[in-house]
């Protein structure tokens, strides 16, 4: 009998393309988000439209699964902290209950390496890190808490892993490639200080691989159980230098204007201020956590996830800025 899953926020970038793989390799899959996606349907995926806040409707969704693959959450820099805390933390709450309450014996977890991130570099750490006192974001903030909730459930009953990908991008994004693109047309894009830090990426392919085969090894008592991984790509790159190569794949210029790091931490403070005390619409274009995240190193030792998961990234960073390219040129960068 072929495995079943669900895949929580299955019509987003990386739950489609998991839920893609799924299908290739003979799986029953379904979705969990609160819209109906039309790429779902063509699949003939069954989707459940629901709030990972209703605990109800999550119960009923992992009912009969085998595994349950958690992608769903609230991303960003800017939000309201409740809508946070509901998202990632409430969220995954009801879904460890859920597993529990179906016999679900496997929850794999997306979570983010964003959950150890201080302030300062991250040049090469493993799983080993621990997690910092504080946070300037929610989304670290709250990520963290579900990523230890989850792997303190490990037990006798449900396997679970958490997987931290670091800056997931490809054909098909919408949130990385979209606001780097945004940002380069309208001329906001600034490097800040004089530094080029290296950073981990993640195809979007190699990123569903990885939790096809998280899931594959995952059972109770498996050396994965009650783990976390980081996952990229195995090859840093200085930050502009991929910032400039996204650019490029979407026929736009390099990054060439420059902002003080301390600059941009001060405007960063300044402008949350604003927006918390007036309650101004959208986001700030700059944080002091976006200050941090563009001036520091962000990568990671992934021989954890190549030993116990036998993950390999297939598609290279050369060759997925290729098929970024051809995506772009058939959908302009103003409709992508």
């Amino acid at each position: 009998m072929s495995p079943r899953a669900l895949v929580t926020g299955g019509g987003g970038f990386l739950g489609l393309a998991l839920i893609r793989l799924l299908r290739q390799h003979g799986w029953q899959v379904r979705s969990l988000a609160r819209g109906r996606y039309p790429a779902l349907t063509e699949l003939a995926i069954e989707q459940i439209r629901a709030d990972l806040a209703d605990q109800a409707a999550v119960t009923t969704a992992c009912a009969d699964c085998d595994v349950v693959f958690h992608v769903a959450a609230k991303a960003g820099i800017w939000g309201q902290p409740a809508d946070f805390e509901r998202a990632n933390v409430l969220g995954t709450q009801h879904i460890l209950r859920a597993c529990r309450h179906q016999r679900v014996r496997r929850l794999v977890y997306t979570s983010s390496p964003s959950v150890v991130f201080s302030g300062r570099d991250l040049a090469g750490v493993n799983e080993s890190i621990p997690y910092p006192s504080h946070y300037e974001a929610d989304y670290p903030r709250t990520k963290a808490l579900a990523e230890q909730q989850v792997l303190a459930a490990n037990d006798a009953h449900l396997a679970t892993v958490a997987l931290r990908p670091h800056l997931i991008w490809g054909p098909g994004d919408n949130h990385l490639v979209p606001r780097i693109l945004a940002r380069g047309r309208a001329g906001r894009l600034r490097r800040l200080g004089s530094g080029n830090p290296l950073v981990d990426s993640l195809y979007i392919d190699n990123a569903a691989e990885a939790h096809l085969l998280a899931a594959e090894r995952l059972a109770i008592g498996s050396p994965i159980a009650g783990k976390a991984y980081f996952l990229s790509q195995g090859e840093p790159w200085p930050l502009w230098d991929l910032v400039d190569a996204i650019l490029a794949a979407g026929a736009l210029p390099p990054v060439r204007r420059q902002l003080p790091v301390g600059l941009a931490y001060g405007a960063g403070y300044l402008l949350e201020q604003a927006y918390r005390l007036l309650h101004l619409p959208g986001e700030p274009v700059m944080t002091r956590f976006l200050a941090r995240e563009l001036s520091t190193a962000h990568w990671f030792d992934i021989r954890a996830a190549r030993r116990d998961l036998g993950y390999a990234p297939r598609i290279s960073i050369r060759e997925g800025l290729q098929r970024l390219t051809v995506a772009l040129a058939e959908n302009p960068p103003a409709d992508y």
